[in-house]
């Protein structure tokens, strides 16, 4: 039994455990930021929130406290509703923002529409209306090609517009350009979400606090990643105007994201949201994106099609290349048609890790045919 395991389990009171650790904790990565571990300091916040009873399904101590840290960064009507993962706070939110008959109006890339099995469709009831977009971005004149037919009892009702911060193609929406989506789509009737899997990434980017392109800018509810960030796990809908939702109380049970033990996903936040270290991942994640792209740019083989704005950093290869390179690290590919691959990096990733892999990348690039 190693030190490690020890440790922990002395932390929890036991002595002893059965547990042992089934992986090289020193191998990185640059597949998702979903891979990484959890933040140590969100461990120490679990820890401390154990022990003891506390009321279950979110009538707990860290749970009430969380809603005025949540508010802190979004204002003062912000209200949060812990649920398990992502895909459950864009059903959640959405469900509640949408009645059976209306659709949602997302770019073609948005990650409801492409990697969540239908989930919205399936389990929220709705009709997603998808629109293309050259850089995972919607802007109002792209809204309007499928924000159309309201009153025809033929179309499903656009009801919702839902962007993604950061996109799926790693681009960024300044808060300007959330302000104008808003404004049209208010001025429609319709509402906005904003999926904020990478929110941390995003305010970091920009440099501006979190409240800066969603309730400054006028949206209406988010789902705020904490997984990405540095969480074992949860994710939470975010209600910045009350007036957009209804039934949430009764749809995060009956879409199964009602956590029992709600103060361990809470408290975790609190660890996250309280002080800064939210921004700290952020900013390292980005920072290895950025160092990453620049070791690899100039070498002869690679091309860096997209801008790397936040922590995703895409890249074509040759296909060889990458066949090789993934024996050596987990990473995706994005475009079989292209070669095009994603390398994501996380809140631990280092600077060893990154020069370690653009090492790799040059040495495969090398390597003779």
């Amino acid at each position: 039994m190693t030190d490690a395991v020890n440790g922990a389990a002395d932390a929890a009171g036991t002595g002893t455990t059965d547990a042992v650790r089934r992986h090289d904790p020193a191998v990185k990565g640059f597949a998702s930021d979903n891979y990484a571990g959890v933040h140590p300091e969100v461990l120490a916040a679990v820890a401390l929130a154990n022990g003891g009873h506390q009321t279950a399904y979110g009538d707990d101590v860290y749970t009430e406290a969380l809603q005025e840290v949540f508010r802190r960064h979004f204002g003062p009507a912000a209200e949060a509703w812990p649920v398990f993962n992502g895909t459950g706070a864009n059903v959640v939110a959405l469900r509640a923002m949408t009645a059976h008959w209306e659709a949602v109006v997302c770019a073609e890339s948005a990650h409801i529409h492409t990697d969540e099995g239908g989930a919205p469709e399936r389990t929220a009831g709705l009709k997603l209306l998808p629109v293309a977009t050259p850089d995972g971005k919607l802007t109002p004149e792209l809204i309007d090609r499928q924000a159309w037919g309201f009153g025809d009892e033929h179309r499903a009702q656009p009801r919702v517009v839902s962007i993604t911060q950061t996109t799926e193609l790693g681009t960024l929406y300044t808060p300007e350009e959330v302000r104008a989506i808003c404004e049209h789509a208010h001025g429609l009737g319709m509402l906005v979400h904003l999926d904020g899997a990478r929110a941390a990434n995003a305010a970091a980017a920009l440099d501006v606090p979190l409240r800066a392109f969603t309730t400054d800018a006028g949206v209406d509810v988010m789902s705020f990643g904490g997984t990405k960030a540095g969480l074992m796990f949860g994710e939470a809908v975010v209600v910045l105007d009350p007036g957009a939702v209804r039934g949430l109380r009764y749809l995060r049970k009956s879409a199964m994201q009602l956590a029992s033990k709600m103060r361990f996903v809470s408290v975790q936040f609190e660890a996250l949201l309280a002080g800064d270290l939210w921004l700290r991942n952020a900013r390292n994640a980005n920072a290895m994106a950025l160092r990453l792209a620049e070791a690899v740019r100039d070498i002869p083989g690679v091309e860096i099609p997209r801008p790397v704005q936040a922590n995703a950093v895409f890249a074509v290869l040759p296909r060889d290349v990458t066949e090789r390179l993934q024996k050596r690290f987990r990473f995706y590919t994005w475009n079989e048609a292209t070669g095009e691959v994603r390398w994501m990096t996380a809140f631990d990733t280092t600077e060893a890790d990154v020069d370690a892999f653009a090492a790799a990348v040059a040495e495969e690039i090398a390597f003779p045919v």
